[in-house]
């Protein structure tokens, strides 16, 4: 089986549409994805209804979390999409993410960027905007190579000179709410340094034993030895581990399923998991 857990569409900012999105998935060749698009789950109908024979969907969500003045993202499976307190949670981030934006884009324009809110407002289309539309500006204005090149201190990066803070999740009370909603939760590209400052080792323990189900070992920002080191302190901790592409379309460079996760792992993930159940092909049954 082929298995890629990390996945966006346009519901945020991905450039597919969820439909094309489980389409270029079971294109791909893989047997599983996982439609994670940041703090809503707003793509998954569209999925689901487009969802091919053959291809099963794990429904999810990307949760914008800070600790220690640190942002770090939470991936959240198979909860219970109705579940009101982690709904009005996910709200709370999600409405501070257009306030955000247009402050990014006054400190670029402060920066001698020409960049413009309707710039940014028509590359997010009717996904939630944040970070990734401003940069994709950035690459059309030719200021950044690629929206990777965006996500540093000189731009976008966490503390970078146009960086904006915005309402995040605590990560402890982010496992709390996914675990209340029968969901399982993995701590998305944990080491990925090239983004800003990481939470320490200690955090991540820290969460363990609050109840983190996981931590993403293999994905495009982790090098070799940082994927070993990762993966010697899941064993410490009694951590799954899990593999992804963090696919966002023609966004990003990485293809889906660059990295994938083990059988066994995924197998673990919908055994822990009560809020919802995987989808399978052509419609399937969605969340419960």
């Amino acid at each position: 089986m082929r298995i890629d857990l990390h996945t966006h569409s346009t519901a945020s900012d991905g450039t597919d549409t969820p439909a094309e999105l489980v389409a270029n998935a079971a294109a791909a060749g893989l047997d599983v994805v996982a439609l994670t698009d940041h703090d809503t789950v707003g793509g998954h109908k569209q999925a689901i209804d487009a969802l091919p024979d053959g291809l099963t969907l794990v429904t999810g969500a990307e949760l914008s979390c800070r600790v220690d003045g640190v942002g770090m993202h939470l991936l959240a499976y198979l909860f219970d999409p109705a579940d009101a307190e982690l709904e009005r949670a996910r709200k709370l981030v999600r409405d501070d993410r257009v306030p955000r934006a247009r402050e990014m884009v006054r400190k670029l324009r402060a920066l001698d960027v020409p960049v413009t809110w309707e710039q940014v407002a028509r590359i997010a289309g009717d996904g939630s905007v944040g970070r990734p539309h401003v940069a994709a500006a950035l690459v059309e204005l030719g200021v950044v190579p690629t929206v990777s090149d965006a996500f540093t201190p000189d731009w976008l990066g966490n503390g970078g000179r146009a960086y904006a803070e915005k309402h995040e999740f605590d990560p402890f009370e982010a496992v709390r709410l996914v675990k209340a909603a029968g969901g399982v939760t993995v701590f998305a590209h944990p080491a990925a340094v090239k983004r800003g400052a990481v939470v320490p080792e200690s955090t991540i323990a820290a969460l363990a034993d609050a109840g983190l189900d996981g931590v993403e070992v293999d994905h495009m920002d982790h090098d070799g030895p940082t994927r070993a080191r990762l993966r010697g302190l899941a064993r410490e901790l009694g951590l799954l581990t899990t593999g992804s592409s963090d696919y966002h379309g023609t966004r990003k460079t990485v293809e889906l399923g660059a990295c994938t996760t083990d059988p066994e792992i995924y197998g673990e993930i919908t055994r822990r998991a009560t809020g919802a159940f995987p989808v399978p092909g052509a419609g399937g049954a969605g969340p419960r």
